[in-house]
């Protein structure tokens, strides 16, 4: 069973740290561009405060989400880009503020959340865990947006085990966003973690593997990096092909990067 409070305590470590290379910028630093095509580095900042904001109202008043949901059911394929593109509109002290706001209430709220409670969500229902393990995951794949924006590189840490995590949990997914039927057997994953030790999913014995550095395809399945530039091989035709389409988010597959982009 998922330690709820050590998941929150990785959340609260993973924004300190991006909060740590937004919060020096100068206000006009905000509308610098990012890798993701038409968003700043204030739409990255905007696009999570809103997220942890929504996730908090889904996670406190399940009948008020389902409101926005209904609401938002005409602009199902752009509200997410337009909320991001809102927010960069606020200035910058008042986007970090509503950004520290807005997880704290999610954080609060998820520690209120019933042992074996579902949470509603734009996809199927989730635990508390899953929520924050999804937004562990998100925060870091915007991060590093920010990071490649103004040209930092960031340190690996053992919380890339949750993004890796969701990264082989929605191998199916991947799939089916692309109109593919998942293979039926499962795939063994082997990845080398920032302190050497190994990580794995799997059955031991499975024909289709997966191996390389945790950090390559973390950022692999964020699509932050294309996997020409990683150092992750696929052995198997399956375990090859699914590399060209896993994705660890929810929603339609995005452009993602392209080869050579990051020296």
């Amino acid at each position: 069973m998922a330690d709820l409070e050590a998941l929150l305590g990785d959340f609260a470590d993973e924004c300190a740290d991006l909060e740590r290379l937004v919060a020096p910028l100068a206000p006009a630093e905000w509308a610098r561009a990012t890798p993701a095509p038409g968003w700043t580095i204030a739409h990255q900042i905007g696009h999570l405060a809103w997220t942890d904001e929504i996730a908090a109202i889904a996670t406190a008043d399940a009948a008020r989400f389902q409101q926005l949901l209904t609401e938002a059911g005409p602009r199902a394929l752009t509200f997410v880009d337009e909320a991001a593109e809102k927010a960069a509109t606020e200035p910058p002290a008042e986007l970090l503020y509503r950004w520290r706001r807005g997880r704290a209430s999610l954080t609060a709220a998820l520690r209120a959340v019933p042992a074996g409670a579902k949470l509603p969500w734009f996809g199927p229902p989730m635990s508390a865990a899953s929520m924050i393990t999804a937004r562990i995951m998100e925060t870091w794949a915007h991060g590093q947006d920010v990071a490649d924006a103004i040209g930092v590189h960031r340190s690996p840490t053992a919380r890339l085990r949750t993004v890796a995590h969701i990264g082989v949990r929605t191998r199916n997914f991947a799939y089916t966003v692309h109109g593919k039927t998942p293979p039926a057997a499962e795939f063994r994953v082997e990845l080398t973690a920032p302190d050497r030790t190994i990580w794995s999913w799997g059955p031991e014995d499975a024909e289709q593997r997966v191996t390389g550095p945790a950090l390559d395809f973390c950022l692999l399945v964020t699509q932050r990096r294309h996997p020409n530039d990683l150092e992750i091989l696929a052995h198997g035709d399956d375990a090859a092909e699914w590399l060209t389409i896993a994705q660890a988010f929810a929603g339609p597959t995005g452009e993602g990067r392209t080869a050579g982009q990051f020296a």
